[in-house]
């Protein structure tokens, strides 16, 4: 695959009236993504944050982006949460490791909640992992999101991690013709960016992971028992 597809993914993008630059140095250093994934990244030029249990409207949080929502639950639930993570940010993986896995068993599969996942990349290689699983076919987005997040590491310890990528998707079926089709798509990568300054734009959204419960929001990595936390506190309907 031509390097110039991940320097492509490194093309400026304005957000909120100002610049976000994606890393534009040489795909090979590895410390670029490793400093994406240790921190939550604040964007630039994007609305002051929202104090921690400020709420957004509901109804135009839920409202379908530029790119179609992926959720995980009853639609009916009567609580439904949005996050928005970045796939190379730690943060956002250890809620999807450690925490993720008891939302799912004791609120999400007894019918108590929905999870609507959002991108919100924090650089190149995030957004293309979103692009490679919404690429990845039916009933793949997740599967692909929780295997990007399980070889995080080997992606930041990674000599060179555009290397890493290709292999990566390859282990996910792709061939490097299909691969290199999807990180070509401008269409798809401009759609996966909208939906990200739409993010910040409306939504106030300046770091991963984000969380909206019914619209109001949490931010960063929480536990379970935060996480019910936030639940138990939401105004019955």
């Amino acid at each position: 695959m031509n390097r110039s597809l991940l320097i492509a993914l490194a093309a400026t993008v304005v957000i909120g009236g100002g610049a976000f630059y994606y890393f534009t140095q040489q795909s090979s250093d590895a410390s670029l993504v490793s400093g994406a994934a240790e921190r939550s990244t604040p964007v630039a030029n994007a609305p002051a944050p929202s104090a921690a249990g400020d709420t957004v409207n509901l109804e135009e949080l839920l409202k379908s982006g530029a790119v179609p929502d992926n959720a995980l639950g009853d639609p009916n639930a009567p609580v439904t949460v949005v996050e928005y993570a970045s796939l190379t940010c730690s943060h956002c993986r250890v809620f999807h490791d450690e925490t993720l896995p008891e939302v799912k068993k004791r609120l999400i599969d007894t019918g108590k909640v929905r999870l609507i996942y959002r991108d919100f990349p924090l650089d190149q290689y995030a957004t293309a992992g979103a692009m490679l699983a919404r690429c990845a076919g039916d009933g793949k987005y997740f599967p692909v999101v929780d295997a990007f997040f399980a070889k995080q590491n080997e992606l930041l310890g990674a000599q060179d991690p555009f290397v890493w990528l290709q292999g990566f998707a390859k282990q996910l079926g792709f061939t490097q013709e299909s691969l290199e089709a999807c990180l070509s798509n401008q269409g798809l990568m401009d759609n996966v960016l909208a939906e990200r300054q739409r993010a910040s734009e409306k939504f106030g959204v300046s770091s991963t992971p984000t969380f909206f419960f019914n619209g109001r929001v949490k931010r960063g990595a929480l536990s379970i028992e935060e996480f019910e936390k936030e639940i138990a506190s939401l105004p019955v309907k």
